[in-house]
């Protein structure tokens, strides 16, 4: 990942189909473009030049060789906690938002309860606000997590939970 993220770097996330790549990436390792491809509905081709072309910024990297043949693997440059992964993926969360919203109105009436967008400020030590991340960490590990080609019971969805820590500077 680039040690900043200045104007330059920034247009590795230009496209919407970089970001969408590096969410996947980010929630579910490693993959081909093929794989990708299939995930993300695009064709291999497109999938395969946005790689390269995160790649060129410094997003994501090739994984040494794994499993047969030649596919290429990709993953993510850096862990998630570097102030430009940081940036990158609050890019990526806030095109998630963007998504949803474009289509909110087709989600069924079921899951009306269980959508919302909203902050709260809180007044935290450090030590506090990590203690609070952990809770919630320790909650959703109670959840089954989504994990592609896995069976889920019918009346289940895909759930995002998205959320944001970090001390208010104005």
């Amino acid at each position: 990942m680039p040690a900043s993220l200045g104007p330059q770097s920034l247009r590795g996330l230009a496209h919407p189909l970089r970001v969408r790549i590096l969410r996947v990436l980010r929630e579910q390792g490693a993959s081909t473009a093929t794989r990708l491809a299939g995930d993300l509905e695009e064709s291999s081709g497109a999938t395969s030049y946005h790689l390269r072309q995160l790649a060129a910024y410094g997003f994501v990297e090739e994984e040494p060789r794994r499993g047969p043949g030649r596919e290429r693997w990709w993953r993510v440059s850096t862990p998630d906690d570097t102030p430009s992964t940081l940036r990158a993926v609050a890019v990526a969360d806030f095109q998630r938002v963007q998504d949803f919203l474009a289509v909110a109105s087709t989600v069924p009436d079921e899951w009306g309860s269980s959508v919302t967008i909203g902050n709260r400020t809180l007044r935290l030590t450090p030590e506090q606000a990590a203690e609070l991340l952990g809770r919630i960490d320790r909650v959703l590990a109670d959840y089954p997590p989504d994990r592609p080609g896995e069976p889920a019971p019918t009346d289940s969805g895909k759930v995002v939970f998205q959320w944001q820590s970090f001390p208010q500077v104005r």
